[in-house]
């Protein structure tokens, strides 16, 4: 195999120098300003701004209601992250044994993606509506009124439900690829080994899926944490008020609606370095448990 070589160190620089100005300016920058303003009470009209130090971050951890938007988040990841896991898991073993119309049940089970979250989130409104959404019809059948950005709790169930469903087809893609790549031969020994089919997928299957669960792991919490956003914004209308929220969102109605600007940067600071502990954790810790000799 070839390698590509440069006899001069310009070229490869000026081959990576745009993105490394991407990163800079859309990461590495906010990112630090963001920072910056976190030690700083500054006026909502750009007129100045005062240093206090840690105050903005004592303030957030003494909030009831931040605290309450964190617990809140948690259960938001490990719902969205487990369910679209898990239906994700199960269509691709269904998807994996279909002989007859196998593209167009592919197909089917992989529109969804191209579905951005915002669009999702409308989908949502239209799905839980109180007037004569489909859903809220079918539970008014068992005596049960749905009230979508009035109630807490059947807020969060659709919030829960619409991320779940968006972001399957891109969990079902990747376990398909991976029951895909197990060879045919470990297949039928496993097969001649034992005949319970459930056995054989938690002995042998499953392990060796390990390695793209836990790349999915990652982006499905990611995803819940961060891409979440639009999806949350449309379900709520814009109007948030007692309705359940996630910590990006805190960051989006205290920064740009109630002009907090020191108090949401320091937000996404205490974000920021959850997701990195988060990762670091995840990569020294579990992935030591997931590979196969």
């Amino acid at each position: 195999m070839k390698r590509a070589s440069f006899n001069q160190l310009g070229l490869p620089v000026w081959l990576l120098l745009p993105q490394l100005v991407i990163i800079g300016v859309f990461f590495y920058w906010p990112a630090a300003h963001a920072v910056r303003s976190s030690f700083y009470l500054e006026d909502p009209f750009g007129f100045g701004s005062t240093f206090v130090g840690w105050d903005n971050y004592a303030g957030l951890l003494a909030s009831a209601q931040y605290v309450k938007v964190a617990v809140f988040t948690l259960g938001f990841t490990f719902l969205v992250t487990f369910f679209s896991l898990s239906i994700a898991l199960v269509l691709a073993v269904k998807a994996d044994k279909v002989i007859r119309g196998t593209r167009t049940y592919r197909t089917l089970l992989m529109w969804v993606y191209a579905v951005a979250p915002p669009v999702a989130g409308f989908l949502g409104v239209m799905v839980f509506y109180q007037g004569n959404g489909p859903m809220t019809e079918f539970l008014a059948l068992f005596g049960y009124e749905f009230r979508l950005g009035v109630n807490y709790y059947d807020t969060a169930a659709a919030m829960v439900a619409v991320a779940t469903w968006n972001h399957i087809p891109v969990n079902f893609i990747f376990f398909l690829s991976g029951l895909q790549s197990i060879p045919q031969s470990v297949k039928e020994a496993a097969m001649i080994d034992n005949r319970s089919g459930t056995r054989r997928f938690w002995d042998i299957t499953f392990p060796l899926l390990a390695p793209t669960a836990f790349f999915l792991l990652i982006i499905n919490i990611t995803y819940a944490l961060f891409d979440t956003f639009g999806m949350i914004d449309a379900l709520v209308k814009g109007e948030p008020g007692n309705n359940p929220m996630t910590l990006v969102y805190k960051v989006y109605v205290d920064g740009f609606r109630g002009n907090d600007l020191g108090g949401s940067s320091a937000q996404s600071v205490i974000l920021m370095v959850l997701v990195l502990v988060l990762t670091v954790f995840q990569f020294r810790v579990m992935d030591r448990r997931i590979h196969y000799t």
